[in-house]
């Protein structure tokens, strides 16, 4: 796999604070797989076969492998549903073509985790009458206020932009308590907003200001604009894997105090920011290979999502497909905002880790049921999402 990345950059800090920026985007794939993927087991299907396609653009990180797992090895079983997920799309055409396949496959909805061109997603699902809602990252309001009363559009369940901000706020501001001098930023920019907001929000925490601005507003519509952050450029990062050694290598050796990521370092650089001693940080999910790295590495800092965090898009489409399309009091799509746990030492990440692994995860059966059925409502799934 590669991807082509944006610039690693240098920036000052205020009270002379320098940081060092990389920034990616992109992703290599397009192909989509028809094959069913399933866990190893017999497939339990019930009346009607239910079959559900996944749309993804990362396939690797430890954040998918989760969400992932969760559906294939603990959805499927519960309750008897053909998961097929695409393969890693690059772009919206790939996005699209997709949905066109699932829906002449007889797929009854579409649940993404891809986020190239959503709203085209939204727009080919209602063209091709099949079912969609969004289990990572949300529309924009924008977005969101044109597409909500659309028929096949069910909604979104995840951590709203302005959440993702204040998760890079925080993240910034650990650092900035810890009072580092030197850091390296990463993140896949454009075309993912999750990681433009997190960015934005963890200049902010660090008491940066980007090109005159310091707003949330302002700082996001600059780094849009821009492509990327447009400071002085001190090296370039070409892709992952083998194509970036000299990359990472290079800055690894600027020595910076940390390495704060606003996404997917865990899952690339664990090993060699280990090896150099720098400590880093992430925002990503309670996997078991995080674990390792904050009992016996360097991560000290982790804002996560809970692997089964996305079981609420999974209930939205199963009630759906059963008849039930869940609609607010104002007769809109759901939209409900998930917020991030944070963990800086390894008690604090078992805990989070263990509360939803195995055969009884935090969005188990049980707690599923309580939001699957003919009279479920929105203030069922509001209610269940905002206590879990």
């Amino acid at each position: 796999m590669k991807r082509t990345m944006k610039k690693m950059l240098s920036f000052g800090l205020v009270a002379a604070m320098s940081l060092t920026m990389l920034a990616g985007c992109g992703n290599s794939k397009d192909a989509t797989n028809d094959t069913n993927v399933s866990n190893g087991q017999e497939e339990k299907k019930p009346t009607g076969d239910v079959k559900i396609g996944v749309l993804v653009q990362d396939v690797s990180g430890e954040e998918a492998l989760g969400f992932r797992s969760y559906y294939e090895n603990y959805i499927a079983d519960q309750y008897g549903v053909t998961f097929t997920y695409t393969d890693e799309l690059k772009d919206a055409a790939s996005e699209k073509s997709a949905i066109e396949k699932f829906a002449s496959q007889g797929y009854q909805a579409v649940i993404s985790f891809s986020s190239n061109d959503r709203a085209l997603q939204i727009e080919t699902c209602e063209e091709n009458k099949i079912y969609y809602a969004v289990a990572a990252g949300t529309l924009d309001q924008e977005q969101f206020e044109k597409y909500k009363t659309d028929e096949y559009f069910l909604g979104q369940v995840g951590p709203s932009m302005d959440t993702e901000y204040e998760a890079g706020v925080e993240m910034g501001k650990f650092f900035a308590d810890k009072g580092i001098k030197t850091a390296a930023i990463y993140g896949a920019f454009i075309p993912n907003p999750m990681h433009v907001y997190r960015t934005a929000g963890v200049l902010a925490g660090l008491g940066l200001s980007y090109g005159g601005a310091t707003t949330e507003e302002d700082v996001v519509g600059l780094i849009f604009a821009d492509q990327g952050i447009d400071i002085k450029i001190v090296s370039y990062l070409q892709g992952y894997g083998d194509t970036t050694t000299d990359e990472i290598n290079a800055a690894i050796q600027a020595a910076p105090e940390a390495f704060i990521s606003v996404g997917m370092a865990t899952t690339f650089f664990t090993q060699q920011l280990n090896a150099a001693g720098i400590e880093f940080s992430d925002i990503d999910s309670f996997t078991k290979s995080n674990g390792e790295a904050i009992t016996n590495g360097k991560l000290v800092y982790l804002a996560g999502k809970y692997s089964s965090s996305v079981g609420p898009a999974f209930a939205l489409v199963m009630n759906a497909i059963n008849g039930n399309v869940i609609r607010d009091a104002q007769g809109n799509a759901v939209s409900l905002s998930q917020n991030y746990q944070v963990a800086t030492d390894s008690e604090t990440f078992d805990k989070f880790y263990k509360n939803d692994n195995g055969d009884n995860p935090i969005y188990s059966r049980d707690t599923l049921d309580q939001i699957i059925g003919d009279t479920v409502t929105f203030d069922t799934i509001n209610e269940v999402v905002a206590s879990n």
